[in-house]
């Protein structure tokens, strides 16, 4: 007979920063990776995410949960680890918005562009440049603004 064991819903566990899957996406694209070195993966139903702490020009992060109870677990395991100061819950009260666990300082206020979230985050000039390009070639033609000549 086959079984299977897995932990109960709702339980998180912390793995080393390089078990996450998202290890080298974060690894290629911060401007200062020695800040991995407190990082640690938030192992979410058996997936280990990545939980960048703050240093060098990375200012604060977060993590995105479809569950609050899973979101409070978090918290509470990250609290215990340096490079996640301020920890704190925001909670979404629509059912299609996910939860965050937040860390740092504030982030910017949403109507900024992508580089000034790029920086906050720590990543690079290159990986920042590199995600605007990106996004300029996927927006429809239709989204591109132009002033009328009236």
């Amino acid at each position: 007979m086959l079984t299977t064991a897995t932990a109960p819903t709702g339980t998180l566990t912390l793995r080393p920063a390089e078990e996450a899957y998202d290890f080298a996406y974060f690894r290629h694209r911060l401007a200062d990776p020695a800040v991995l070195a407190d990082a640690i993966a938030v192992c979410v139903f058996r997936a280990p995410l990545l939980a960048v702490p703050v240093g060098g020009p990375r200012r604060g992060g977060y993590m995105s949960f479809d569950l609050l109870s899973p979101a409070v677990e978090a918290r509470n395991l990250l609290a215990e680890r340096p490079g996640f100061p301020d920890l704190r819950i925001r909670w979404s009260p629509c059912l299609d918005i996910c939860h965050t666990v937040r860390w740092g300082q504030p982030a910017p206020a949403w109507w900024e562009d992508d580089v000034v979230f790029g920086r906050f985050y720590g990543y690079s000039e290159a990986a920042i440049a590199s995600f605007v390009r990106n996004q300029q070639q996927r927006r429809p033609r239709s989204a591109v603004s132009r002033l009328s000549p009236m």
